[in-house]
């Protein structure tokens, strides 16, 4: 098959090397076969100017173009042209591609977008063209994604915040009670945020403060205060006690800022999931609940063409084991490092709550089927067992609603 008839489909191919401030560019124009070379500034009203024109010179027809980004500022800019088909690669691919051609490791932006448009018009057959989720998938997922970075945000600051506290004030992390990033661990460290602030606050106000925060067991209450007085400071210098006291007030700001934040993201997750056409499907899983069954809506979407088998959808996300050997002595069997790590973390987290849940998931884990007995001697972690089983039950082929 020559050139010609492989990008008949496409009017233009056009390979990207994207960068945060301008993107180098490749053109393969398919009627000619001539290649251009130019310089895309990263500004909404040239990347506007520079599709228009397309459009324009290529009458609308379809355009395929690679690129080394699934998502971020570009893709989403490109969005909004229809004419474009996007082919995502994974950036391993590229670099390897272009070092079978370059062993020096040479390189450049103009010459890696060369190599994107190299993939794109010499094998394209083995790339798959990034078909977008409906807009309320997309908008769902990003949701649970912002959501869970700003979970990991939540535990990154309560750490910081245990730490500070061991240093000066480990009191705290009793009287502040059960978690640090609650409203009352906070609250309390605002108000009290060394020993000797709090020996100075009176018991009926110290009472009051657990009261008001639903800590209403006076028994409890009562063994705690007894406990303050009991209290000796672990440092009495004012050079490490201010600065530590500024810190502590800090932390426990951002983290009542995010709690209220998370509340919010919740509220949104739940109205939106609520509306979503899958929604049936997926809560009826056993151990989704309203955490894991957007999250499992959001990874398979509603286009049921995405993922053609449940193999499929396996080697995506990760789950599926990925064979190496070589010779007669090297076998190595592991999962797949280049992988969406938020589906492959959904994908782990609802098969380890389906095992609760649901008693064969509960005797998979547990070894006792003899058909994935001799599975667990190359993959020791029932996880992975119960999560490519989950896999493969819910890439099943569903219905159109």
């Amino acid at each position: 098959m020559n050139m010609t008839s492989k990008s008949a489909q496409f009017a233009a191919l056009i390979g990207i090397d994207w960068a945060s401030q301008r993107h180098a560019l490749c053109l393969y124009d398919c009627a000619t076969a001539k290649r251009e070379s130019s310089i895309l500034e990263h500004t909404p009203e040239a990347i506007a100017q520079w599709a228009r024109g397309l459009q324009e010179r290529f009458k609308g027809k379809k355009i395929a173009l690679c690129l080394e980004q699934s998502k971020g500022p570009l893709i989403y800019a490109l969005l909004e042209y229809p004419f474009f088909v996007l082919y995502p690669i994974n950036p391993a691919t590229a670099a390897r591609y272009r070092m079978a051609f370059k062993t020096s490791r040479a390189k450049d932006d103009p010459s890696d977008a060369q190599v994107c448009l190299e993939l794109v018009l010499h094998h394209r057959e083995k790339l798959n063209p990034w078909l977008p989720h409906d807009a309320p998938t997309r908008e769902l997922s990003c949701l649970l994604q912002h959501r869970r970075a700003a979970v990991d945000l939540r535990t990154l600051l309560t750490n910081m915040l245990r730490d500070a506290l061991k240093s000066y004030y480990p009191q705290a992390l009793e009287l502040a009670a059960q978690d640090l990033f609650a409203p009352l661990g906070c609250q309390f460290l605002l108000k009290w945020p060394s020993l000797q602030e709090l020996h100075k606050a009176r018991k009926e106000s110290v009472r009051k403060f657990y009261y008001a925060h639903n800590c209403r067991r006076m028994d409890v209450i009562e063994k705690r205060l007894d406990a303050i007085a009991q209290m000796t400071p672990l440092c009495r210098d004012l050079a490490l006690l201010e600065p530590a006291m500024v810190q502590v007030r800090m932390l426990a700001r951002q983290l009542l800022q995010l709690g209220g934040a998370l509340k919010e993201y919740d509220s949104k997750i739940e109205q939106l999931f609520a509306q979503h056409s899958d929604a049936l499907i997926w809560e009826s899983f056993p151990g989704a609940g309203p955490t894991l069954a957007p999250r499992l809506a959001c990874a398979f979407g509603t286009q049921r063409s995405r993922y053609q088998s449940a193999v499929a959808i396996q080697q995506y996300s990760g789950t599926a084991p990925v064979t190496e050997k070589s010779g007669k002595n090297q076998h190595w069997v592991h999962r797949r490092w280049a992988r969406p790590h938020f589906t492959h973390q959904s994908f782990f987290e609802y098969a380890s709550q389906s095992v609760l849940h649901c008693s064969w998931a509960n005797a998979l884990s547990q070894g006792t089927d003899g058909a994935w007995q001799s599975l667990s001697h190359r993959h020791p972690r029932p996880g992975l067992q119960v999560a490519a089983h989950h896999v493969r039950v819910l890439a099943r082929p569903r219905p159109l609603r």
